[in-house]
């Protein structure tokens, strides 16, 4: 990596410690540290959930797939962005008046125990489990990702980069909490933005246009244009069904929380779904335009960047689809400019990684520490608890990834899957159907959560080869609606329920 490119990348992650340094400062009690206080405009409410939504996926894992598979691949982006839009659609409104109707929740286990009025906390708790278990996993399978963005870009060691990238994620969120995440995110989400537009822009210019293109990738591999060529009825459904999964991702609904008033929850759906899809667009030409570039261009600079091409039968193809970002950014760029561009793949990996980090936290403060152990917490109390908690989790997601080859990165559609089958069907009954009552939701979680693990670990393949998410979200809604039925509500939560009825509809 050249001088430039480093001073570019370098002077970027000084900008993010200096944002959560500057956060610090306005982080006075939990519900500042947690929830930034309600105060998020639309933009960085949108763009902060989206950042913290895609990871490192959008810039290295869908382009890479594009570029090895095709488009038989962009069914999962088709799945995600409709999910994207609904959840903003039918969540994101009803979620933020309900979550301060009901003691003016600040966290996901929290909303669930003031819902349902469940004095013994052991919905709180359980919930709190759920996602503590998946994210510390989740998490170190992003350190894992940034570590070897750092270790190919600077020539660190995989384990100094691993350090190196957690101390810098991990410095701004334990500083600035909530504030600092939401805006780090939000600059990381517009950079990952600009970055999706313009690489496959100048790339399609070089190539020669978009015609040129389609005929280099239909002689390379005429399936590559077809978007059901190979792919099976159950493997559509499994790639839509990731959209799912939006309903009960807790880093991405608490956005939805912070918002500063309902009333902005139109301009942010519109920012958001807008980011989205074309995001999703610059991510999948990318790929497919990557293949043709790679085989129509001299790409020779490549191998001073220690990033490999083979030949086959004629045709030329990274060693490494998930590089093809990469090497554009070094090919086509400045060095400057290839800084920034490295700077955005860094920022879809940090702006997970930090989200993740503050839910995980803020389960520990809010619903373990002070629900069980110290009701009368004082928030500056429980504000330093949430620093260590995100301390404490960051090290062990690190030393979970200390080895590169670690299964944990198996485990990221696991996550996913997790979090959209326990929650999804509880935060979509909660807001919607007045008759959910606690016990119901307690089943509907374990059984989402047990049938994810069951079915990924057990189950899957040949007839049972549907992404877990899917079984698990059915079978969470149907145990819930059932266990519900057989109990009764309290007249306090019926009534709350039509308290935020009336204020969703002004």
């Amino acid at each position: 990596m050249g001088t430039a490119t480093f001073v570019t990348f370098l002077v970027y992650l000084i900008g993010m410690l200096v944002i959560g340094l500057f956060m610090y400062w306005r982080t006075n009690d939990l519900s500042d540290y947690v929830l930034g206080g309600r105060k998020l405009g639309p933009g960085v409410a949108a763009l902060s959930a989206g950042a913290s939504d895609m990871s490192g996926w959008l810039l290295l894992g869908l382009p890479g797939a594009i570029y090895a598979f095709g488009l038989s691949e962009a069914w999962m982006a088709i799945g995600l962005a409709t999910g994207a839009y609904l959840n903003w659609q039918f969540t994101a409104k009803r979620l933020r008046v309900y979550t301060e109707v009901a003691s003016d929740s600040i966290t996901i286990p929290d909303f669930l125990g003031n819902r349902f009025k469940d004095k013994s906390n052991i919905l709180r708790v359980i919930s709190a489990l759920v996602i503590l278990l998946f994210f510390t996993f989740y998490t170190s399978s992003g350190m894992v990702a940034g570590a070897k963005l750092f270790e190919a870009s600077f020539g660190f060691s995989y384990q100094t980069a691993l350090w190196v990238g957690t101390i810098v994620v991990v410095s701004y969120t334990l500083l600035g909490g909530f504030l600092a995440v939401a805006w780090t995110d939000f600059i990381q989400g517009t950079l990952m933005f600009l970055a999706l537009i313009v690489v496959p822009l100048v790339a399609l210019n070089q190539i020669g246009g978009w015609n040129e293109a389609v005929q280099a990738v239909g002689q390379i591999n005429p399936d590559h244009l077809n978007m059901i060529k190979g792919v099976g009825v159950l493997a559509i459904i499994s790639s839509l069904a990731w959209g799912l999964g939006y309903f009960g991702q807790p880093h991405i609904i608490v956005r939805f929380m912070a918002l500063r008033s309902p009333k902005d929850v139109p301009k942010a759906r519109f920012i958001g779904t807008t980011w989205m899809i074309l995001g999703l667009y610059g991510a999948i030409f990318t790929g497919f335009i990557g293949l043709a570039f790679i085989n129509t261009q001299d790409v020779s600079v490549l191998e001073t960047f220690e990033i490999n091409v083979m030949s086959e039968n004629g045709v030329q193809m990274l060693a490494d689809s998930e590089k093809i970002f990469i090497a554009f950014s070094q090919i086509l760029f400045h060095p400057v400019v290839a800084g920034i561009l490295l700077a955005a793949i860094l920022s879809s990996i940090m702006s997970t990684i930090d989200s993740q980090l503050l839910v995980s936290s803020s389960a520990v403060a809010e619903d373990f520490y002070k629900a069980i152990f110290r009701k009368k917490a004082s928030d500056r109390e429980l504000v330093w608890v949430g620093r260590i908690a995100t301390l404490v989790i960051a090290i062990i997601a690190a030393l979970i990834a200390i080895n590169p080859e670690s299964s944990v990165l198996d485990l990221v559609s696991y996550a996913w899957a997790g979090f959209g089958a326990a929650f999804g069907p509880i935060i979509l009954l909660s807001l919607f159907w007045k008759r959910i009552t606690r016990n119901g939701a307690l089943a509907g979680i374990i059984v989402g959560a047990l049938t994810v693990i069951i079915w990924g670990e057990f189950l899957s393949g040949g007839i049972f080869d549907l992404y877990e998410i899917l079984p698990g979200f059915l079978f969470n809604l149907i145990i819930t609606i059932i266990v519900s039925l057989m109990g009764k509500i309290t007249p306090e939560m019926a009534e709350e329920f039509d308290k935020t009825i009336l204020k969703a509809k002004e």
